[in-house]
């Protein structure tokens, strides 16, 4: 290939442009084409074109039909559920390891799962690979590019670590899923009643939490970037470190995480945890709502009205401070110091809302009788309303 002519070594000159040149003779040799390498070069991925051919597509869905018993249709729907761009039968998407997931999915279907439940399971599988995975090719390339690196320099470096490591990531999902999966047989109950209706309840009593730092979305326009991230990760370890049975934390999306318990008593003991754990951490202060009632599992999440009033109690608490619904407090009176926060009208819910603040038994007195009274005396004296606290990320600009 004439790859001058080709404008493919356009605006290059010196090493860089010989580095270029010595990529684009390999990839050729490696079998890739004009078209391919013009579009590769258009995107800035040439580099990464011998890590795409490790970890790359093999097989079509009409060769991986013939050899797993599974229709290409099929095969084609479960890679959009994983979230994956769509592709034809005649495209080379899939890699070996899909052709093993296809007879494992035969082998489910076989076994009795609806096809629809395997539907489910894959898009809970997509949405969770895929944050995994970018934080894996994030953590990659921070640990392994070089200044000064070429774009040969990175094809050759990138594509050995990933002929080399990329075995080493499946005993690692392998542990971590069989973890999961015994602490969830551990946590499960198959009673006389499920027995008798030949599966689980619709919907259970379930203790909500919600937690989330006060004015990390304005934190969003003051500190760098990286910095922003780095509170959000270490909300998230946070939040893993204060779960004990039987609390159990579902999510954390950036600035919130998300608990569900059996029991409402733990539930709060977690959440008094989690506010004290962010103030010492030094990070923007946290609020925490928590409510019960019955919710259902679906897909790993929990639905339900004590679901969407968790939420909305959060968004009246004060920063630092845990605000419950009646009910979570009726569950464990004697656990904590409890105080009246007022009654609350909550978007969405059609009547007002008695809420409660708990504090950790021996607690200070609660300063009034609502959320939000003390910054109410503190402006008709003039002072203004307490700020929440901002931590200590560095502010855009500052050094």
């Amino acid at each position: 290939m004439d790859f001058a002519a080709a404008g493919l070594l356009d605006g290059l000159e010196g090493e860089e442009r010989a580095a270029r040149e010595q990529l684009l003779e390999r990839l050729a040799a490696d079998g890739f084409s004009l078209e391919e390498l013009r579009a590769a070069v258009a995107e800035d991925r040439l580099a990464l074109l011998p890590v795409e051919r490790v970890l790359g597509g093999r097989y079509t869905a009409n060769e991986m039909a013939e050899q797993a018993g599974l229709s290409p249709e099929m095969l084609l729907r479960i890679r959009r559920l994983l979230g994956l761009p769509d592709a034809g039968p005649g495209d080379r998407v899939f890699a070996e390891e899909d052709l093993m997931a296809a007879h494992s999915t035969k082998a489910f279907l076989e076994a009795g799962f609806e096809e629809e439940v395997i539907a489910e399971i894959t898009r809970v599988l997509g949405e969770g690979s895929a944050r995994l995975a970018a934080t894996i090719i994030a953590a990659f390339v921070e640990a392994f590019l070089k200044p000064g690196d070429t774009e040969q320099d990175i094809a050759e470096r990138f594509s050995a670590l990933a002929e080399g490591l990329a075995p080493a990531v499946g005993p690692v999902l392998i542990a971590a899923f069989n973890a999961h999966l015994r602490e969830g047989v551990r946590r499960g109950v198959i009673g006389r009643a499920e027995r008798e209706r030949g599966s689980l309840p619709g919907a259970q009593d379930m203790a909500i939490c919600f937690a989330d730092l006060v004015g990390f979305t304005r934190l969003g326009g003051e500190v760098e970037v990286e910095e922003l991230g780095s509170v959000a990760g270490r909300l998230a370890e946070l939040a893993g470190d204060v779960s004990e049975r039987p609390v159990r934390l579902v999510k954390t999306i950036g600035d919130a995480a998300m608990f569900v318990s059996s029991d409402p008593g733990p539930m709060v003991a977690v959440a008094l945890g989690l506010v004290e754990a962010v103030q010492a951490a030094d990070l923007p202060a946290l609020r925490a709502g928590v409510a019960s009632g019955p919710a259902v599992l679906r897909a790993g999440d929990y639905y339900g009205h004590p679901v969407n009033l968790a939420s909305r109690v959060t968004g009246v608490a004060r920063p630092g401070s845990v605000l419950c619904t009646e009910e979570v407090r009726d569950a464990a009176p004697e656990d904590f110091d409890w105080s009246f926060a007022g009654r609350h009208r909550l978007k969405g819910v059609g009547d007002s809302v008695p809420l409660h603040r708990a504090r950790p038994l021996g607690g200070r007195p609660e300063d009034g009788p609502g959320e939000g009274s003390s910054d109410r005396r503190r402006a008709r004296r003039g002072g203004g309303p307490t700020r929440p606290r901002a931590g200590r990320p560095r502010r855009r600009g500052s050094s």
